[in-house]
């Protein structure tokens, strides 16, 4: 399959690094006009720099702000005020036993990883729904639908950003706009990295650390190993592309198995 976005622009959320980024250079790669967003300016178009360097040719842009701050998601609509593409990839997660988890960390978990991308989808989808085209992507993750012990507060608020993804794909019927969830499955990236050694023997070499956490941790996989973040990347262009015109108020797995359920 050939995948053309030239003349649409993408807005990837927390995209200087990991899955972001690698979502950002594939939509580049496809002809797309790509927002990569951070919260610090510097690091944002360094971030664009090096994607530059990966894609040469493609179309990017620094679109920095904050997006759990007023103040950011301010910036980044004056910098951006339409896109056609949305990806909302921004997210925070981490370890804590259940019973430690404060009203403070409940309240900030579900206000980065959840109406971050409520307050994007209700500032963008007007106008895509004027135009007549448009595609919005929620970054989710095994954890909506296998809560880990380890982290129930993350999977809370992936499983609340597929209803997110579910309601908005309603508001959007029968305009061409389509909006669904992509179930991402336990990834490789620096973040993760740093997760796995919280878990396992810190003295481990990588991969040893990476299969005694899938072993131990995350034993249903079917690939018996962490995706790639580009692997996510693929799945993410298909669904902004005009191929996936179909596809709409989904939760479509890029999980390596990890979910076992024969649906989606």
């Amino acid at each position: 399959m050939q995948i053309l976005l030239d003349g649409r622009t993408a807005l990837v959320t927390g995209s200087t690094q990991g899955i972001g980024a690698a979502i950002a250079a594939g939509l580049a790669e496809a002809g797309a006009r790509v927002a990569v967003n951070g919260r610090d300016a510097r690091r944002t178009e360094e971030a664009v720099e090096r994607l530059r360097r990966e894609v040469p040719g493609g179309e990017l842009l620094a679109v920095p702000g904050d997006l759990a701050t007023d103040e950011g998601l301010a910036e980044v609509l004056d910098r951006l005020p339409q896109t056609d593409i949305l990806v909302n990839n921004l997210g925070v997660f981490g370890s804590r036993p259940a019973l430690e988890i404060d009203d403070a960390e409940w309240r900030r978990y579900f206000e980065v990883n959840v109406l971050t991308a409520v307050r994007l989808i209700r500032a963008y989808l007007p106008s895509m729904k004027e135009r007549g085209w448009g595609r919005v992507l929620n970054i989710a993750s095994d954890s909506a639908i296998v809560i880990p012990a380890e982290m129930i507060h993350y999977g809370v608020s992936k499983t609340a950003l597929l209803s997110v993804s579910r309601g908005f794909a309603k508001e959007a019927a029968g305009t061409g706009v389509t909006v669904n969830s992509v179930i991402a499955g336990p990834t490789h990236t620096g973040g993760v990295e740093e997760f796995v050694y919280e878990l396992v023997d810190k003295d481990l070499p990588w991969d040893e650390a990476q299969r005694a956490f899938m072993r131990e941790y995350r034993p249903q996989s079917l690939i018996q190993r962490l995706i790639e973040p580009e692997e996510i990347a693929h799945l993410v262009v298909y669904l902004s592309s005009p191929l996936a015109s179909a596809t709409t108020g989904g939760a479509v797995r890029v999980d390596g198995g990890y979910v076992d359920s024969i649906l989606p």
